[in-house]
């Protein structure tokens, strides 16, 4: 008898993560087709490569597509390097001491403040204080802050959980412990790092109230660092509230979804590539 209360125990743990499992699935596909079938009949090649018409009523929306590709990559470039440096020196060098344990705590916590909270602190300093003006340097310096501590945690982790094995082997062999870590540990954590490096695309992407402090609002295509430019979410945030065309809003969030979905399936169809040339399955 005991044995099959939990064996019913544990059928029902399973049946109430699959039940977990496929809500947020349903949830997530519900709103994913909800978006798309609003906004792929506005999505063309016109729509694509056109400037926006009185303030995005007419037109297209290629000028938010520059400036939000450009705002990522620039923000990456910003934020990559220090957040994957800490992680392996979190990892690899500081130990678990009082410091270490400050640092996740810190960065746990920047993880989790409002976008809005990051977007003052843009402003006040980028904007206002070191006289950058709303331009696209600002709004890159700014969500930077926020995908550093998910790359850091993301990448740390990845790091921590190669194989003490494959570390030993190469000190035993002769390698210093900045070459197990340039040859070994690095290489094999890297599918975990992209990982890090997709979800702090994907928060950076998708802010709105940060670029609105900091970017400015002009739908233009950026000649220069202190360009004022309309990532794709504020300009579907004025075109949705202001009443100017909802139907071209939603055009512009199936084109941001159609972006991120795209180079979500480039990741991992580079990380499984990886894989395959280290000799693992995935």
């Amino acid at each position: 008898m005991a044995v099959n209360i939990r064996y019913l125990k544990d059928q029902l743990g399973i049946l109430l993560l699959w039940t977990c499992g496929a809500l947020t699935l349903g949830i997530m596909l519900m709103i994913t087709l909800y978006i798309l079938w609003n906004g792929l009949p506005i999505i063309s090649l016109g729509f694509l490569s056109a400037d926006p018409i009185q303030g995005g009523k007419s037109g297209g929306i290629f000028p938010t597509i520059v400036a939000t590709l450009f705002i990522t990559i620039i923000a990456l470039i910003l934020s990559a390097p220090l957040s994957i440096g800490g992680a392996i020196y979190m990892a690899e060098y500081a130990g678990e001491n009082t410091l270490t344990r400050l640092v996740r705590f810190g960065a746990d916590s920047l993880a989790g403040i409002p976008s809005i909270i990051i977007g003052l602190f843009g402003y006040l300093l980028f904007v206002s204080y070191t006289k950058l003006g709303f331009s696209l340097i600002s709004g890159s310096l700014a969500v930077a802050f926020m995908a550093m501590p998910i790359i850091l945690r993301v990448s740390e982790e990845a790091i921590k959980v190669v194989p003490e094995s494959y570390k030993h082997g190469s000190l035993a062999i002769g390698a210093t412990k900045w070459q197990t870590i340039r040859k070994v540990v690095l290489p094999t954590a890297i599918p975990g790092i992209i990982t890090g490096l997709m979800l702090g695309m994907g928060r950076v992407v998708g802010e709105t109230a940060v670029f609105l402090l900091t970017t400015g609002s002009v739908a233009q295509i950026p000649t220069s660092l202190s360009s004022a430019v309309r990532p794709m979410t504020v300009h579907m945030y004025i075109i949705a509230t202001e009443n100017i065309s909802l139907p071209y809003a939603f055009g512009t969030a199936a084109t941001l979804l159609i972006i991120v979905l795209i180079i979500t399936l480039t990741s991992n169809y580079i990380t499984r590539r990886y894989f395959v040339k280290l000799g693992g399955r995935r």
